[in-house]
């Protein structure tokens, strides 16, 4: 006989609201970062015209410190719901890389099995570091935007035009994980309904484990 299932809150709405407001201000970020790269690039290309936004270069900061201020405030706001509630201690941790080379040789066979509302080891590993990349972008743009007044912290990124670079690369690395969180949706789209409403059907075993 088949397992009873039923509905169960697999993502709380605190974490849906934060989810989709950062997917916004990710974006927006993104693209008047790039606009305000085109400005000043310093690697041999340019980001279409059409990936940017803000029209001009004054245009695009508006755009870029608007989204900041966003991320930032939803950033905290998750930070400290998911210490606060044990969020990341339930969901992210812990994370062995015996696990994580483990899930992703299953991953690439396409072997992976997926349960609502648990993350596995690759998925815990790649939000760990994304959340780490928020604080190197972070900081990194601290210190390209008050170089004088965060001298300090330009300093530790070895300077102005060092700290472009690493704000680059971290922005660079936040795209690639967006590109791989897109693309496990596509392979697996029974994910997205519950980041929606919360809601998804678990089994007995699943239910035990959420």
């Amino acid at each position: 006989m088949p397992e009873p299932q039923a509905r169960f809150i697999v993502h709380p709405l605190v974490v849906r609201i934060t989810h989709w407001i950062n997917a916004f201000a990710m974006v927006c970020m993104v693209m008047s970062g790039w606009a305000i790269y085109n400005a000043s690039p310093f690697f041999p290309f340019k980001f279409p015209v059409w990936a940017t936004v803000g029209g001009w270069l004054g245009g695009s900061i508006a755009w870029h410190f608007a989204a900041m201020w966003l991320l930032c405030a939803n950033g905290l706001l998750y930070l400290a719901y998911g210490i606060g509630r044990g969020h990341f201690r339930r969901k992210l941790l812990p994370v062995y890389p015996r696990d994580v080379v483990h899930d992703a040789a299953l991953a690439m066979r396409f072997k992976l099995p997926h349960n609502a509302g648990k993350y596995n080891a690759v998925q815990r590993a790649l939000y760990l570091f994304v959340l780490l990349l928020g604080v190197l972008l972070v900081a990194s743009g601290l210190s390209i935007w008050k170089p004088v007044q965060f001298s300090w912290l330009t300093a530790v990124f070895g300077g102005f035009d060092f700290a472009r670079r690493v704000h680059f690369v971290a922005m660079a690395g936040v795209v690639g994980f967006v590109v791989v969180h897109l693309a496990l949706v596509l392979l697996v789209p029974r994910t997205l309904p519950p980041m929606l409403t919360g809601r998804a059907k678990l089994s007995t075993h699943e239910r035990s484990e959420a």
